[in-house]
């Protein structure tokens, strides 16, 4: 296990279609849109490395507020003993504030870390590429959308990458590096470089809805949500999980990272079960209370109030959930099912590609390999089974082709290749 892991990890550099000898860009200055937590956690790792950030704001308020979350992220880890006192300053003199785009002109790489709203992404790249000088990388940290779309309002489409860190960005090791339809080969090579030089693990991936683990986490959250739509409660999904080796369920990382991202009062979204608890300002952890409750200490409770929403809209009588293993099958196959989809469009360079993002960016439990791996320890059949019992009630869940030629010829998932 951990002889492929390692080797998964070193593999995952090696980019076959770019040459090794390719010719760098020399990234001597960043600019960073957004001050926010993703903004100034992207910040963080290049100033940490001695580079200097110039960051955009609209207001100089959030561009203080930002620069002083950014500050107190250092002084605690230099109060921890993690580097010298002295040091902190020396990070904090590589970040410059700023409100005014124009100031980008000198970048070499931009980052925008804006919000997911795709319009208001693509204004800012047709002001970068007026802006920016000629070889700069035009990057963005979208977490899904079509950056193909986001390129197509430049005049320089092969200087436009995704570069997605995980949040928090300061902290999370994996750096999906996201190539478009026409990023040039020195671009991805540069930018693969670059995320050894602040200490990320990058994955290079294609575009698609969600790339390649969100697109993954997609499927799991697909079913958590139909499990509990059947009777399970979130806390027996998250129960499941938790004991398959994730650290946090499906629903304990909703409450962590908040049920009103993508949600505004009012709204009826796929999820009626999220929309009734944000209604009541259940919002997760940050208001007290989301599919959980929280005593003083974030001790999630199992919440009578949350159960009762569940039993209203579902109509299912509590306690005719699924057991853990149907549970677990029913959470994990898909998202081994759609990383052989995945494989198949070439979103992936390689199966272990797939492993090394779900190891580093979502807590895969190591002992378990990661997704593609711990297929071959179910076997392909077990996965079929469940795919074919999951795609009679949803279509987007059949099994895939590759799926069903595994189970046939008795082959590894490790070793699909892609295409």
């Amino acid at each position: 296990m951990s002889d492929y892991i390692a080797k998964a990890g070193r593999d995952a550099w090696i980019v076959p279609d770019v040459p090794a000898d390719t010719q760098r860009r020399k990234i001597q200055k960043v600019g960073v849109i957004g001050a926010g937590t993703m903004g100034g956690g992207i910040s963080m790792n290049f100033a940490t490395v001695g580079i200097p950030v110039l960051i955009l704001e609209q207001k100089q308020e959030a561009l203080e507020r930002g620069l002083s979350v950014v500050r107190g992220h250092y002084q605690r880890s230099a109060d921890k003993g993690r580097f010298p006192q002295d040091e902190l300053e020396a990070r904090m003199a590589c970040l410059t504030g700023t409100l005014n785009m124009e100031d980008f002109a000198d970048c070499d790489l931009i980052i925008e870390a804006v919000f997911e709203d795709m319009d208001l992404k693509k204004k800012i790249f047709s002001d970068l590429d007026r802006i920016m000088k000629p070889g700069a990388i035009l990057a963005t940290n979208t977490s899904a959308l079509d950056i193909n779309e986001i390129a197509s309002v430049t005049k320089r489409p092969e200087d436009v990458i995704g570069l997605h860190f995980f949040s928090p960005a300061n902290v999370m090791k994996l750096l999906e590096i996201v190539r478009t339809d026409h990023t040039a080969d020195d671009v991805i090579a540069t930018c693969m470089d670059l995320a050894r030089t602040i200490n990320k693990i990058a994955v290079l991936v294609g575009v698609c809805p969600g790339f390649v683990g969100n697109r993954i986490l997609f499927a799991r959250q697909a079913q958590a949500q139909k499990l509990v739509a059947q009777g399970a409660m979130p806390w027996d999904v998250d129960a499941a999980l938790n004991a398959f080796g994730f650290r946090m369920g499906p629903y304990q990382m909703s409450d962590l990272a908040g049920l009103d991202i993508g949600w505004k009062k009012g709204a009826k979204t796929a999820n009626p079960i999220r929309d009734a608890l944000c209604e009541l300002d259940r919002r997760g952890q940050k208001t007290g209370a989301g599919y959980y409750d929280y005593d003083e200490n974030r001790r999630p409770i199992p919440s009578e109030v949350t159960a009762k929403i569940i039993a209203d809209i579902t109509g299912v009588k509590a306690g005719s959930a699924p057991g853990p293993e149907e549970i677990i099958a029913t959470c994990i196959h898909p998202m081994i099912n759609e990383g052989l989809k995945i494989l198949k469009e070439k979103k992936a360079q390689r199966a272990s590609d797939i492993d090394i993002v779900w190891l580093n960016g979502y807590g895969w439990p190591s002992d378990k390999g990661g997704p593609m791996l711990y297929g071959d320890m179910v076997g392909a059949d077990a996965v079929l089974a469940t795919m074919e019992r999951l795609g009679a009630e949803d279509e987007r869940f059949a099994p895939s082709e590759t799926l069903k030629q595994l189970a046939k010829d008795g082959g590894r998932f490790i070793d699909v290749q892609p295409g």
